[in-house]
């Protein structure tokens, strides 16, 4: 398994830490929501632009983490795809014990606490990609809105994976809030959409969201049986199942459509998308440890 020799904090960060990334949530939260023209706009722009340098800080600090690793990604189509797709197999936090142990092993409170933690990190994988598409090139764009359009359930409300997920929360009788949420994985999500909603992590976004799109199915089938151990019906566990089959399809298509000719037409995309690629895998991999450590400290 691939490791990342500065991802478990060897140094004192003030971005990896409760405060900081509780505070994060919460602005991602307001500044993204729907709202209304305010009278004090300039007060809030200037809280924007001090929160959003600080939000680069954290970024840049992430990016250092993986530039060695990503430098090594191969800047040609075949290769590149090659070494992405290996990250299923060596990439950090890939063959985590804690999703095993999650299948065969965890009480119904654990579950829950695990799926709490998860359902308050989640960025929305559908407004992620929204945000990212915007712009790109015209291959990328497309395989971007057929996964976004898959996200929307095909223009029917009950395939929706958002409400999906949502029914879960309900289900499992969780209540998930940015309070109770342990920072790494408010870190994870804050990290996801950093790089959606800057330009300039564009093809960082890209690799992020590709990456996710490879290693989740394995994790999601081992929730999915965790969950049915439990008494949870193919109805309530619909959102794993889905994830378990469906993302298989989406890598596939995600690497052949948006990758390889996003890095055929500017091998420079190539470590960029490298680099979100592992800043994604490595957020989780914090998050794994976390959740292991709680649960089974």
């Amino acid at each position: 398994m691939a490791t990342l020799p500065a991802a478990h904090g060897a140094r004192p960060s003030q971005f990896l830490t409760d405060s900081f990334q509780r505070g994060l949530a919460h602005w991602n939260r307001e500044r993204l929501a729907p709202g209304f023209p305010q009278a004090d706009w300039q007060k809030i722009l200037e809280r924007d632009l001090r929160m959003s340098r600080l939000e680069g800080g954290f970024i840049e600090e992430l990016r250092e983490e993986v530039a060695d690793a990503a430098a090594r990604a191969p800047t040609d189509p075949d290769g590149f795809i090659a070494w992405f797709e290996d990250l299923k197999r060596i990439g950090p936090g890939q063959g985590d014990p804690l999703f095993p142990w999650l299948a065969e092993q965890a009480n119904e409170d654990q579950l829950r606490w695990f799926f709490e933690q998860e359902a308050a990190g989640e960025a929305g994988f559908d407004d992620l990609v929204a945000f990212t598409q915007v712009k790109l090139p015209v291959s990328a764009k497309l395989e971007l809105a057929r996964n976004y359009w898959d996200e929307m359930g095909r223009g029917q409300q009950a395939g929706m994976h958002g409400p999906m997920l949502d029914a879960l929360v309900e289900t499992l009788r969780v209540a998930p809030t940015i309070e109770r949420t342990v920072w790494e994985s408010l870190a994870l999500a804050n990290a996801m959409t950093a790089m959606a909603t800057n330009r300039r992590y564009a093809w960082h976004s890209i690799g992020a969201l590709g990456v996710i799109e490879l290693t989740a199915p394995g994790r999601s089938a081992l929730v999915a049986k965790g969950l049915k151990r439990i008494g949870l019906s193919n109805r309530e566990r619909r959102y794993f199942d889905l994830h378990a089959v469906l993302d298989v399809k989406h890598s596939e298509d995600w690497n052949r459509e948006a990758l390889r000719p996003l890095v055929a037409e500017d091998p420079r995309r190539a470590t960029a998308i490298a680099e979100g690629a592992l800043i994604r895998l490595a957020c989780g991999e914090r998050c794994f440890d976390r959740y292991r450590a709680e649960l089974w400290g």
